[in-house]
């Protein structure tokens, strides 16, 4: 008689043991002894590498302190677009002259949501899903209310998120604007960017992608795509640190065609000249408002450099690895205790974070703080397991689905 012997999953020390990236998680800050057990939330603010602290004060003591107003001829007025250029080469599949960092994700939405309805006259509408960020949904209906715009709401399924199909409906040549996020901030949801964007602008609107839980995570091709405009954060996967900069995709060939609305004098054509009236800069440089936050921005280019070394496509294939552990996990921990995976299985459809709900998720997450594992909590229901690829181990994923586990059993 023969036997079939099940196959048993690895155990995460295994799995440390295997990863070609595991050497990567030396390069990023670790807190003293029993301050932090398991970060499961690189996916709302990353880790900072241990370089950060030694380039901050660099850059205090040399180019700021002993530089002073000379940094600004010597380098930083072309620091919001050689920062940008680089975030777009190694995550953005973006081709030079094409990205700037600067202002807060909400302003940049802002600017670039605006420019592009203001750029379609004869077009009143824009689409929008009702499960995207606050910020998002927020900025939209401010400039439907400036522009006497109408929102067209797309009414998708959080869990598997928008689909060419839920824009069927919704699309005409009323469309100024569509406006989604590339992978869905509480789902993780990971859309099809390249068919939805074809689909936009074959009905003659303008693609706007928040790439805000995608770049650094999972591999973008702006470009190729042919994706009109987008904006991103870089304090997730990009590990900006808290409160650093957002950037601005514009493709080229819109460039000269959007107009944005915020005008300020580094957006201008000539900012030293203190002209009598604005006009804007050739280029990506027309994007830019104000003084440029560059003490804010040197965090960030480590981090950039560090995901070109190992390339994005091994990122993507540790980020999927990662979250097919956590979603093993979570069955075999979290569902038997009335815990349900909102996120997708299939991982072509899955960005870096997996979502579970429970109704004592809430309580459970000040619990799960309180013991050093940080996960993250999003109303009504949702715990959030946020996996950086470079920063984050197995053991640190188990360790962590594990005290989820403790603390739910305690309050049940």
């Amino acid at each position: 008689m023969t036997s079939v012997q099940q196959t048993q999953r690895p155990t995460s020390a295994e799995l440390d043991a295997a990863d070609p990236l595991a050497e990567q998680r030396e390069a990023f800050y670790t807190p003293a002894d029993g301050q932090l057990a398991a970060y499961l939330d690189g996916n709302s603010l990353g880790r900072p590498l241990k370089a950060t602290s030694a380039k901050l004060a660099s850059f205090v003591e040399d180019a700021w302190g002993s530089r002073l107003i000379r940094g600004w001829d010597e380098q930083w007025m072309d620091e919001p677009t050689s920062v940008g250029d680089r975030i777009g080469a190694v995550t953005l599949g973006a081709a030079a002259g094409q990205v700037t960092v600067g202002d807060s994700t909400s302003v940049m939405l802002y600017k670039l949501i605006r420019a592009a309805v203001d750029s379609q006259p004869g077009r009143t509408e824009i689409v929008v899903d009702r499960d995207n960020f606050p910020t998002d949904r927020f900025i939209i209906e401010g400039i439907a209310a400036e522009k006497g715009a109408t929102i067209r709401w797309v009414a998708s399924n959080p869990a598997s998120g928008v689909r060419t199909s839920d824009l069927e409906e919704l699309l005409s040549e009323r469309t100024a604007v569509v406006v989604l996020s590339h992978v869905a901030y509480r789902s993780g949801f990971m859309a099809d960017a390249g068919a939805i964007t074809k689909m936009v602008k074959d009905a003659g609107a303008l693609m706007l992608w928040d790439l805000c839980h995608s770049v650094g995570s999972v591999p973008l091709e702006l470009d190729a795509w042919g994706v009109d405009v987008a904006v991103g954060c870089t304090y997730k996967y990009l590990n900006g640190g808290p409160g650093s900069p957002a950037f601005a995709y514009v493709n080229a060939t819109q460039q000269d065609r959007l107009q944005q609305p915020i005008w300020g004098w580094m957006g201008a054509d000539n900012p030293f000249g203190m002209t009598e009236s604005y006009a804007p800069a050739k280029g990506i440089r027309r994007f830019i408002t104000g003084t440029p936050p560059v003490l804010a921005m040197q965090p960030l280019k480590d981090m950039v450099e560090l995901i070109a070394s190992v390339g994005m496509d091994a990122v993507r294939e540790k980020s999927i690895k990662l979250t097919e552990y956590a979603v093993a996990l979570a069955e075999d921990m979290l569902v038997p205790l009335g815990a349900e995976i909102v996120s997708p299985r299939d991982t072509a459809e899955r960005g870096s974070h997996i979502t579970v709900d429970h109704p004592l998720f809430g309580e459970v997450t000040q619990t799960l703080w309180e013991r050093g594992v940080i996960p993250d909590f999003r109303p009504p229901h949702g715990l959030r397991i946020g996996l950086s690829p470079l920063s984050t181990s197995y053991a640190e994923v188990e360790l962590g689905v594990t005290a989820i586990r403790d603390a739910l059993t305690e309050l049940l």
